[in-house]
C-alpha cells in the first residue's frame, strides 16, 4: 500500500461516525421521534403557561374531601362517569395543593405515550414511506387537541381514551393477521382501561369494528360486514359483552343526558360547526383564530374565508388520494365519515338544547377523538394498507408512489406551520387564568393576615368557577385543599371577605335596611327583657341571608335576632358600641330583637340584609 492510500484510509477512519444499525435501516424512526419530542415540546410550552381552571377546582376539592373508597370512586362528576380518573386526581392531590405541575406533567406524559403509541399503530397498519409522516403530523401537532394536553378536566379523560383506542386497534390489527388469543385478551383489557376514565370510551368498541369492516374486510359495504362476523367471532364476542356489562352498570347509575334540540336550525347550525368548522379546518392545521371562553381553553372560531378555503383543501386532498389509490382511500374516507357521524349524533343528543348548543360543534374537546380516527384514515387513504386482500392492480405504480412520497413530506411539513401558527392565539388564551390570579392574591394576603380574621362563606367569582358548579364554588370548599386555608364562620364582630381580586377586605353587608327608628339617638330600643319589632325598607325573600347590625346596650348579654318567620339566632351583645355580623335564615318586611338581660337596654339604628360585599372605602 502507498503513503498517499494510507493516508486516505487513516482520514476516513477518523471522520467515520458510528449509525445505529436501526437507523441505517429505517431513518424514518430517528424523523418520527424527533417530530414527537417537537410536538411535546411545543405542547408543553403552552400547557405551562396556563394553570387549573373551572372542572378542576371542583374535581380537585372532591378528592380532598373524600376517603379512597368505592363512594367516591364511582360518584359522577357531570354525569361522567371516571373511576381511574378520581384514583389518579386523589394520589396526585396527595403530593401537593392547587400546583398546577403536577397535573401539567402527567398530562405531557400521557400525551407523549398517546404519541409513541400512534406511531408504532401506523406503522403497523401502513407501509414504511415518508407519506406516512402525514398522518403522524395531523395527530402530533392538532391545535384542537391542545387542550387534551393542558386542562386537567379534559386530559384526565381523553388521553386515556385516546390511547385506549390506538392500543385496542393495534391489538385487533394484530389478532386479524395472526388470530393469537393475546391479542384478543390485549383487546379487552385496552377497552376496560378507557372506561375506566371515560364512558364516552365505549366508542373505542364501534372504532374498532368499523375500521375492520372498513379496512380488513374484502367485498362491497354489506359482505365486509358478514366477512368480519364470520372471520372474527371471539373479538365481537369480547366487545359486545364488555359494552352489555358497562353499559348496564352506567345506565342503572346515571340520569338521562339526552336532551332534545329545539329546532332544525339548530342542528343545522351544529353540523356545519362540526363538520364544516372544526373538523375541516382542523384536518389542516386550524382553526387559525379562536374565540375566548373564559377562564377554559379558547373555542375554535375559523373565518369565513378560513372555513371555504379549508372545504377546498380537504376535497383536493381527499381527489388526490382517491388517484393514487381509489378502492383503499373510498373505505378509509367512509370509516372517517362513518365514526364522523357516530360522534356528532352522541354529542348533538347531549348537548344540543342546553345554554351551550349554540357552540357545542366548536368545542375541541368533543371531537378529541375523531381527529384521531381521521388522522388514521388520512393515512390509509394516502398510504394504502400493509396486507391487504386488494386485486394487485390497484397499487399505484412508481409515478404514483414518488408523487404520494413528495406530497407526503411537503404536506407534513405545512401542517406543522400551519399548527404552530394556530397554536399561538390558544397559547395567548390558555396564559390568562383568572383562578391562578385569584389563588396567589388570597394565599399572599392569608399569609399576612392577622390571627383571628374569619369569613363567611360564599360562592368563588364566575370567572373562577361557574355556578353550575355548585355547591363546590363555595370558598370553604374551593379553599379546602389549602393548608393554612382560611377559617369560615356564620357569627364574627369583625368579618373579612375575599373581593373579586381575591384580596382581603373588610367585610360590609349590601341589601335591605331597616327603617329609621322612632327614639331619638337610639332608633329601636329593647328593654325590660321585651322584644322590640324592626320594620324593614322592603321585603327581603327566604333564604339565607347576611345580617349586620351596629348597636350599643349598656351591658354585657345575650341577644335574639328573628327575620320574619325564621329561626332566632343567638349572639353575644358587648358592652358599649359594636357590631356584628351573622348568617340567618329566614325571609320577610321585619326583624325581631330580644335581650336575654332584662336589666339591659339595647338600641340600634343601623341593621341591613342582603349580600356580603367588601367594606366602601372611605
Amino acid at each position: 500500500m502507498s503513503a498517499d492510500t494510507a493516508e486516505a484510509e487513516a482520514g476516513r477512519a477518523t471522520v467515520s461516525v458510528p449509525v445505529p444499525a436501526w437507523l441505517v435501516r429505517d431513518p424514518l424512526h430517528l424523523v418520527a421521534a424527533v417530530l414527537i419530542a417537537a410536538s411535546i415540546a411545543w405542547r408543553a410550552s403552552i400547557t405551562s403557561r396556563g394553570y387549573l381552571a373551572i372542572d378542576d377546582f371542583p374535581i380537585i376539592s372532591q378528592a380532598d374531601a373524600a376517603g379512597l373508597g368505592p363512594d367516591y370512586l364511582f360518584e359522577f362528576y357531570n354525569n361522567h362517569l371516571m373511576p381511574a380518573g378520581r384514583l389518579v386526581t386523589w394520589l396526585t392531590h396527595r403530593s401537593t395543593e392547587f400546583d398546577y405541575w403536577p397535573y401539567a406533567t402527567l398530562m405531557i406524559a400521557g400525551q407523549a405515550a398517546v404519541g409513541i403509541a400512534f406511531y408504532r399503530l401506523l406503522r403497523l397498519m401502513l407501509p414504511a414511506t415518508w407519506a406516512l409522516l402525514v398522518p403522524l403530523c395531523l395527530f402530533l401537532f392538532s391545535p384542537l387537541t391542545l387542550e387534551v394536553s393542558a386542562w386537567w378536566a379534559v386530559g384526565i379523560n381523553l388521553l386515556p381514551m385516546q390511547l385506549a383506542m390506538i392500543m385496542a386497534m393495534t391489538a385487533q390489527v394484530r389478532y386479524v393477521r395472526t388470530r393469537r388469543p393475546r391479542h384478543l385478551v390485549a383487546l379487552g383489557l385496552w377497552v376496560l382501561f378507557g372506561l375506566a376514565f371515560f364512558e364516552k370510551s365505549l366508542l373505542t368498541v364501534a372504532f374498532v369494528f368499523l375500521a375492520t369492516v372498513c379496512l380488513y374486510s374484502p367485498g362491497g359495504p354489506l359482505r365486509a360486514v358478514v366477512t368480519a362476523l364470520r372471520r372474527w367471532p371471539l373479538a365481537w364476542l369480547v366487545l359486545t359483552g364488555i359494552s352489555l356489562a358497562f353499559l348496564a352498570v352506567y345506565l342503572s347509575l346515571a340520569t338521562s343526558s339526552l336532551r332534545r334540540p329545539s329546532s332544525g336550525a339548530e342542528v343545522g347550525t351544529f353540523l356545519h360547526q362540526f363538520f364544516g368548522q372544526s373538523l375541516s379546518t382542523g384536518l389542516l392545521g386550524g382553526p387559525w383564530t379562536w374565540l375566548d371562553a373564559a377562564d377554559g381553553p379558547a373555542v375554535a372560531a375559523p373565518t369565513v374565508t378560513a372555513q371555504r378555503v379549508s372545504w377546498v383543501l380537504v376535497l383536493a386532498f381527499v381527489g388526490v388520494t382517491l388517484w393514487l389509490r381509489r378502492g383503499v382511500a373510498l373505505r378509509a374516507w367512509a370509516l372517517f365519515l362513518l365514526y364522523a357521524a357516530l360522534s356528532a349524533g352522541l354529542i348533538g343528543a347531549t348537548r344540543l338544547g342546553s345554554a351551550y348548543s349554540g357552540v357545542a360543534g366548536l368545542v375541541p374537546r368533543y371531537i378529541g377523538d375523531v381527529l384521531l380516527v381521521a388522522a388514521i384514515c388520512a393515512g390509509v387513504a394516502l398510504c394504502g394498507l400493509r396486507d391487504r386482500e386488494e386485486p394487485r392492480e390497484e397499487e399505484p405504480g412508481e409515478e404514483k408512489r414518488s408523487a404520494g412520497a413528495v406530497l407526503g413530506v411537503a404536506a407534513a411539513a405545512l401542517l406543522v406551520a400551519s399548527s404552530l401558527a394556530s397554536g399561538v392565539d390558544f397559547a395567548k388564551d390558555w396564559s390568562v387564568k383568572a383562578g391562578r390570579d385569584y389563588l396567589a392574591a388570597a394565599r399572599a394576603d392569608l399569609a399576612d393576615a392577622p390571627p383571628g380574621t374569619v369569613f363567611m362563606d360564599q360562592p368563588v367569582p364566575t370567572a373562577v368557577m361557574d355556578p353550575l358548579s355548585a355547591p363546590w364554588n363555595a370558598q370553604s370548599r374551593f379553599f379546602a385543599p389549602l393548608d393554612g386555608g382560611p377559617v369560615f364562620v356564620t357569627q364574627a364582630r369583625e368579618l373579612s371577605i375575599f373581593d373579586s381580586s381575591g384580596r382581603i377586605r373588610p367585610a360590609w353587608v349590601e341589601g335591605i335596611r331597616a327603617a329609621p327608628g322612632p327614639a331619638p339617638g337610639c332608633g329601636y330600643k329593647a328593654a325590660a327583657g321585651e322584644a322590640v319589632t324592626v320594620p324593614l325598607a322592603a321585603t327581603v325573600p327566604e333564604y339565607w341571608q347576611a345580617v349586620r347590625i351596629a348597636y350599643i346596650v349598656d351591658r354585657d348579654t345575650r341577644a335574639t335576632f328573628r327575620l320574619g318567620g325564621g329561626e332566632g339566632r343567638s349572639f353575644d351583645a358587648r358592652r358599649g358600641l359594636n357590631a356584628v355580623f351573622m348568617l340567618v335564615w329566614g325571609g320577610g318586611d321585619r326583624v325581631e330583637l330580644t335581650m336575654g338581660d332584662p336589666a339591659a337596654t339595647f338600641c340600634t339604628d343601623e341593621i341591613e340584609i342582603g349580600d356580603l360585599v367588601p367594606q366602601p372605602v372611605g
